[in-house]
Formats: C-alpha cells, sequence, structure tokens
C-alpha cells in the first residue's frame, strides 16, 4: 500500500499576501481521495520527532532557539515565515512524517509526504521557507539505524538543496544529486555531490535527457541502497520563482523517470513535495498530484 504522511497542521496560516501556497497541504490530499488515486487508509499521521532525531542532524543551539523562539528580525525573514511555536510544532511533524515514510518505503518500495522536501535548513539555520532539514533527518535516521548504507538523495527542486549539501558535505553514506537553475535562489550555492546547474528556460527534452544520463550514471557509480527523491513542482514554465520552462507532462515524465528507476532497480524510495509557486493553484496541485498518481501505477 502507498503510504502517505500527511497532518492537518502542514497547511499553516499565514499573514494575507504571504507568497507560499499552504492551501496545497489541503487540496492535494483531497483530491487524490476525489479522484480515486488514494482511500483514506492511505493518508497516516506522523508521530512525535525526538530531539534526538533533530540533534544526529542540527546543532543543539539551533534547536534550542527554535524552541525558544529566539529568532532575530533578520533571521526570521530569511526563514520566509514569522517563526510561532505552532510553525515549529508543524515542522516537527513533517520531519517526522519523512522518517515513518522512510521506514514504509522499506516494506512497500515507496512512501510520500504530502510536504517535506525542506532542503534549505541547514545545521545551524533557517532559510527559503525550511526549519527542519526532513531529508537529512530520516537518512541519518536510516543510517544510525542500519537500515542503510548508502543513499542517494535526488533533489529536482527548482532551488540547489543547499542546506542538504552543506549537512552531508562531510559524509561519504549520504551522496547529494542536485539539479537547479543555475541563476536561481539561492544566490550563493554550496557543493553538494553532483550539481547540475540549469539555463533559464530550460525545456522539457533538454532537462530530461540531462537527467536521464546523470541519473542513470549514479545508480551504477553510487550503488544506493535507498533514495530520497526531494519532486519540488517550481520546474514548472507557470511558477513565479522557478525561470524554468518545463511542461506539466514534463515534470510528470521526470518523476516517471526517478520512480521507473527506482522501482527497476529495487531501491526505497521516499518522495518530499518540495516548492511550487505557480500562479494558479491547480498547476501547483495537478503537477504534484502526478507524482502520487505514478507512485500508484508504478509500484502497486
Amino acid at each position: 500500500m502507498l503510504k502517505i504522511a500527511w497532518s492537518e497542521i502542514y497547511n499553516h496560516p499565514l499573514p494575507d499576501g504571504h507568497r507560499f501556497p499552504m492551501e496545497k497541504y489541503d487540496l492535494l490530499p483531497e483530491q487524490l481521495l476525489h479522484e480515486g488515486t488514494i482511500k483514506q487508509n492511505n493518508l497516516f499521521a506522523p508521530r512525535e520527532l525526538t530531539s534526538e532525531e533533530i540533534l544526529a542532524v542540527h546543532e543543539s543551539s539551533y534547536w534550542k532557539k527554535l524552541q525558544t523562539l529566539d529568532f532575530t528580525r533578520q533571521e526570521e525573514r530569511r526563514s520566509g515565515f514569522p517563526i510561532t511555536k505552532e510553525l515549529v510544532k508543524r515542522e516537527v511533524t513533517i520531519n517526522a512524517g519523512t522518517i515513518q515514510c522512510a521506514d514504509y518505503a522499506l516494506s512497500y518500495g515507496v512512501a510520500m509526504n504530502i510536504a517535506g522536501g525542506t532542503h534549505h535548513a541547514f545545521t545551524d539555520r533557517s532559510e527559503g521557507f525550511c526549519l527542519l532539514n526532513d531529508i537529512a533527518i530520516a537518512s541519518r535516521y536510516l543510517i544510525d539505524s542500519n537500515k542503510a548504507k548508502q543513499i542517494l538523495v535526488v533533489d529536482l527542486d527548482v532551488h540547489q538543496g543547499n542546506g542538504t549539501a552543506e549537512i552531508f558535505k562531510n559524509e561519504t553514506k549520504v551522496f547529494t544529486f542536485s539539479m537547479h537553475g543555475e541563476h536561481n535562489y539561492p544566490l550563493q550555492k554550496e557543493q553538494s555531490d553532483l550539481d547540475v546547474p540549469l539555463k533559464d528556460g530550460t525545456d522539457d527534452s533538454t532537462y530530461l535527457n540531462l537527467l536521464d544520463n546523470h541519473l542513470k550514471k549514479l545508480l551504477d557509480e553510487v550503488q544506493p541502497d535507498f533514495i530520497f527523491f526531494q519532486s519540488g513542482v517550481d520546474v514548472l514554465a507557470t511558477d513565479k520563482l522557478g525561470r524554468l520552462g518545463l511542461s506539466i507532462n514534463g515534470c510528470r515524465s521526470r518523476d516517471k523517470l526517478v520512480l521507473s528507476e527506482a522501482k527497476r532497480h529495487q531501491i526505497p524510495i521516499v518522495a518530499s513535495m518540495g516548492g511550487g509557486y505557480s500562479k494558479e493553484i491547480k498547476d501547483i496541485l495537478e503537477a504534484h498530484a502526478n507524482t502520487y498518481r505514478l507512485a500508484q501505477e508504478l509500484f502497486f
């Protein structure tokens, strides 16, 4: 069964006019249920995340800062959100969901988080709508519990996975692969194990050829026994923050390529949704929904 992490607190209230489309976290499961792609029992509510699981990745001084809401105005602005106790609880819940998805993927081949993909969170700070790094925390959990020996992070959000790259810069058991807009946020990039910068306006065929070549090569060379897939849909041509040129079909083909290769190699995979900022919410939802439709089609 396709197991999907979701909680009603994923949709966190934000000030009027905020550019982050929180409503997608309610609308996406509603759409998937309505069309019959999933049933209610596909969804699970994340457990509590322990401080130990957080501190395996993030610095204790930073975790204390999150607990006490001790942020300067500049630090809060860098995070992208007004930081409250409710927001921190949301982030902790999302991260717990990705850990549980990892265990479900070991059993069923694939699992997914309606939120997550918080790849701009560093060991010691928040950035770009990310407070805690769910892919890093779940990767650390798998390695420390001897459930995975070699992890491949496939980060296909339009923005570089800079936090994940920083967290794992000295960790040989996690290979970070980020394919992102060359001239997009963050202005100052970190160094992933493999970075593939893309020109503005990159189209479907160019993108898919690059991904196909790099992914197949990495699967041969890295020999991962687990994959985390950051499946941000801000690669769409309609995205307000993206600057790439992918169609919804192109984005679907991207997801099919990643999920098919994981299935073909029998490598468990967890997908976290990542970003999406198209003007029309229907474009964001359709692109995200395709990821779930494909997972059902390919694995079950």
